[in-house]
C-alpha cells in the first residue's frame, strides 16, 4: 500500500494534555457540506480520500478497505477510496451511489459532517434530503466531460435550497494532463449557468480525488492554480456568522415547567442572538415581554447565539406554547396561513391538490392543503411546465393553505422558519419538503367575521343536534337508497335535513370535476366544506358519496366539531355491487370504456373504524335505514 504524501497534522495537545485537547475539540466549529454531481464524477472517492488523509478510519477499517479494494474495487487492486462511503451492496455492485451516506471527520481547526448524495435523477429526493441541512456544497465535474445535465440539475437544487457557499471541484485533472485551458473553459461555462440560477459566487478547484492532488495540500501539478486546496477552503468557509447576524428567532420546542416557581421556554436558537433585558415577541399571538434569564444546564448565560439550545424565562406571564416562535420584538417574522411555496415531492404516491397533509415547520405542525401547482420545473432544462399534480422526485410551485397561522420567514432569509416538510396524515410518511416564498395577500385581507347567532342557537331553534351522516361505499352499494330512506324517517320525526348526493352535486357545484384521483380529492373537499356550512346552519346532513380515500373522509371529520361526524360504511362486496349494476358502469369499466372507476382501476380504501357498518348482503335498505336511525336516536342526548 502506498503511503499518502500528505500527513494530517495532529495536535500536540493529544500527547501533552488530553483534557485540553478534548475541550478544544468539543468547541470546534462544525461545517456540514454535501458532495453532488454526475455519476462517476468521483464524489465517493473524494470523501474517502478526505477520511483517509484525516486519519478518520481505524486499522480494521483500513484492512477491510484494502481487502475490498482487491475484490470489488475499480482501481486494479489499489485502494478504492469510494468503498469507504458506498456501503450498500447494490452500490458496490453497480459502482454508483444510491442513498445518502453521512460521514464525520475533523481537523485541528474544524469538525465536518459530509453527505455523499446520489447522482442519478431518480434519487433527486435523496439529494434534497442531504442538502437540506448543508452549509456548503461541493459540485464535482469530470474534467473530461465538462458541465453535464446532472451538473446543472444538482446546481439548481443547491441554489434552490439556499446553499451559498459552493465549490466547483473539477476532478480527474490528471486524465486531461492538468490542462489549464480545459479548466478555464469548464469554469467559464459553469459561471454562465450559475448566473442563470442565482449562484452568485463559487470557488473552482482543479483536483484529482484519487491521487490526492489539491485535496489537502496544493499540488505541484497545477502551478497555474493559486487558490486554496479543498480542505483549507472547507476549514475557512465563513458559514457560521451568517445566522448570528440575522434577527433573533427561536422556535419553542418545550415549555419547561419543573415546579410552580419556574416557567421557561426551551428551544434551539435559529438565528440572531439574545441577552437578558431584550424585548421579544411571541408569535403567532403577538404578545410581548422581556427576557429575564437565559438558562442552561451549566448555568445562566449573559448572551446566547444561533445554534445554541437554551431555556428563556420572561418577565411577564404571557401565553407561549410548543410551536410558537420567540422573536426580537423590533423585527418579528410574518404570520400567515396561506403561502406560495416550492415543493419537492418525495413519495411514490403523487401529490394530490386539495388532499389534507400535515405541514411541519420548525416545531409547529398544522394541517395543510396544497392547491393545483402553478407549474413544475424541469430541473434538467429549467423549463416551467404545466402540471395538475406532482410525481415522485418532481419539483413544483404551488399555493398552500394552512388550518392555522404560523410565524415564518422566507426560506431565502431563514431556512429554519422558511422550510417545511409534508406528512401523510394516514401513514405518517414524510411525502414532501418545501420552501416558503411569501404570504399570499389574501391571507392578510380575509378575516373571520363573528356572528351573533351561533351554531348551537340554530340547532336549538330546530330542536335537534346538527351533524353529518357520511355514507361511503362502492358504486352500487346502496348508499343513496339508504340515505333517501333515512331522510324520510327523519323528516317524519320533524327533523330538518338535507341530502348531498354524489351524482346530484356533480350536476352543479362539482360539474367541472372529472374522476381522476386529484378530481376525486377536490370533489370531496368541496362537499366537506358545504357540509360544514350546513351543520353550522343547524341541519342534519346526509352525504352519499363513494369518497374512496380515507384522507378526505378524515378531512371532513376534522372540519366538524366533536361527535358531529358519523361515518356509515355501506359494506357491499365488489361482486355484489357489480350484480346490482343498474347503470351499466361496471360493465363499461371492465371493457376499458370508463377510466378511473373505483373498484376496477381506481382504489377504494374501506373505513377502518366507522361509527356504523351496514352489511347490505344481510340487511334490506329499509332495515339498514332503521338501524342507522336507531343508532342516531340513542347516540346523543336528548335524542336526535
Amino acid at each position: 500500500m502506498a503511503v499518502p504524501k500528505f500527513e494530517m497534522q495532529v495536535s500536540d495537545l493529544i500527547s501533552e494534555d488530553i483534557e485540553a485537547y478534548l475541550h478544544a475539540h468539543q468547541h470546534k466549529s462544525m461545517l456540514r457540506f454535501l458532495t453532488c454531481g454526475s455519476v462517476d464524477d468521483g464524489k465517493s472517492t473524494l470523501i474517502g480520500r478526505l477520511l483517509y488523509d484525516s486519519k478518520m478510519i481505524f486499522e480494521d477499517q483500513l484492512a477491510a478497505l484494502e481487502a475490498d479494494s482487491k475484490k470489488v474495487g475499480t482501481q486494479g487492486g489499489d485502494i478504492d477510496f469510494a468503498l469507504l462511503v458506498d456501503g450498500l451492496a447494490a452500490e458496490r455492485e453497480q459502482g454508483i451511489t444510491i442513498d445518502v451516506a453521512y460521514r464525520f471527520f475533523s481537523t485541528d481547526k474544524r469538525k465536518f459532517i459530509v453527505a455523499d448524495t446520489p447522482g442519478h435523477e431518480q434519487y433527486t429526493r435523496n439529494m434534497v434530503t442531504g442538502a437540506s441541512t448543508a452549509d456548503a456544497a461541493i459540485i464535482l465535474i469530470d474534467a473530461r466531460k465538462g458541465v453535464l445535465t446532472q451538473t446543472r440539475r444538482h446546481s439548481y437544487l443547491v441554489s434552490l435550497l439556499g446553499i451559498r457557499h459552493v465549490v466547483v471541484a473539477i476532478n480527474k485533472m490528471d486524465l486531461v494532463g492538468w490542462s489549464q485551458e480545459t479548466f478555464d473553459r469548464i469554469v467559464a461555462e459553469y459561471r454562465d449557468f450559475a448566473a442563470q440560477i442565482g449562484i452568485k459566487a463559487f470557488t473552482a478547484i482543479p483536483m484529482s480525488a484519487l491521487k490526492g492532488d489539491n485535496i489537502t495540500e496544493p499540488s505541484e501539478k497545477s502551478p497555474w492554480y493559486s487558490g486554496p486546496p479543498l480542505l483549507r477552503w472547507l476549514e475557512d468557509a465563513p458559514v457560521e456568522d451568517d445566522l448570528q447576524t440575522k434577527p433573533f428567532r427561536m422556535p419553542v420546542q418545550w415549555v419547561n415547567r419543573p415546579d410552580l416557581d419556574f416557567r421557561g421556554f426551551s428551544g434551539q436558537i435559529a438565528s440572531g442572538s439574545i441577552k437578558p433585558g431584550d424585548k421579544v415577541k411571541a408569535l403567532p399571538s403577538g404578545r410581548e415581554s422581556t427576557v429575564a434569564r437565559i438558562v442552561t444546564f451549566t448555568g445562566d448565560l449573559t448572551e446566547a447565539v444561533a445554534g445554541q439550545s437554551v431555556t428563556l424565562t420572561l418577565a411577564d406571564e404571557i401565553d407561549v406554547s410548543r410551536g410558537d416562535v420567540l422573536a426580537v420584538a423590533s423585527q418579528p417574522p410574518e404570520v400567515a396561513d396561506q403561502f406560495e411555496a416550492t415543493i419537492v415531492w418525495f413519495d411514490e404516491e403523487p401529490l394530490l391538490p386539495g388532499r389534507p397533509y400535515l405541514l411541519k415547520a420548525g416545531t409547529r405542525t398544522v394541517q395543510a392543503q396544497v392547491a393545483e401547482p402553478k407549474f413544475k420545473v424541469n430541473v434538467n432544462t429549467l423549463e416551467k411546465l404545466a402540471a395538475k399534480r406532482l410525481e415522485v422526485n418532481e419539483i413544483g410551485v404551488a399555493n398552500l393553505s394552512l388550518a392555522a397561522p404560523i410565524a415564518f420567514d422566507a426560506y431565502g432569509e431563514n431556512k429554519d422558519l422558511g422550510g417545511f416538510i409534508l406528512i401523510d396524515r394516514i401513514t405518517n410518511r414524510t411525502v414532501g419538503a418545501g420552501m416558503l416564498h411569501f404570504a399570499l395577500r389574501r391571507s392578510q385581507n380575509i378575516h373571520w367575521q363573528a356572528m351573533d347567532v351561533s351554531k348551537a342557537a340554530r340547532s336549538a331553534a330546530k330542536g335537534q343536534k346538527a351533524r353529518v351522516v357520511w355514507f361511503t361505499g362502492l358504486s352500487g352499494s346502496g348508499k343513496s337508497t339508504i340515505a333517501n330512506l333515512l331522510e324520510k324517517r327523519l323528516a317524519a320525526q320533524g327533523r330538518h335535513t338535507y341530502t348531498l348526493d354524489g351524482d346530484n352535486v356533480r350536476h352543479g357545484l362539482n360539474r367541472d370535476l372529472g374522476f381522476t384521483d386529484a378530481d376525486r380529492v377536490e370533489n370531496i373537499r368541496r362537499v366537506a366544506e358545504v357540509s360544514r356550512l350546513m351543520v353550522d346552519a343547524g341541519l342534519i346532513v346526509l352525504v352519499s358519496f363513494i369518497s374512496p380515500f380515507r384522507a378526505e373522509r378524515q378531512l371532513a371529520r376534522d372540519l366538524l366539531g366533536e361527535r358531529e361526524f358519523v361515518e356509515v360504511f355501506v359494506d357491499t362486496p365488489l361482486a355484489e355491487a357489480e350484480k346490482r349494476d343498474v347503470k351499466g358502469l361496471y360493465a363499461k369499466a371492465r371493457k376499458g370504456e370508463l377510466k378511473n372507476f373505483t373498484g376496477i382501476d381506481s382504489p377504494y380504501e374501506a373505513p377502518e373504524t366507522p361509527e356504523i357498518r351496514i352489511d347490505t348482503t344481510a340487511l334490506t335498505p329499509e332495515q339498514a335505514a332503521e338501524q342507522i336511525f336507531a343508532w342516531l336516536e340513542g347516540a346523543f342526548d336528548p335524542g336526535i
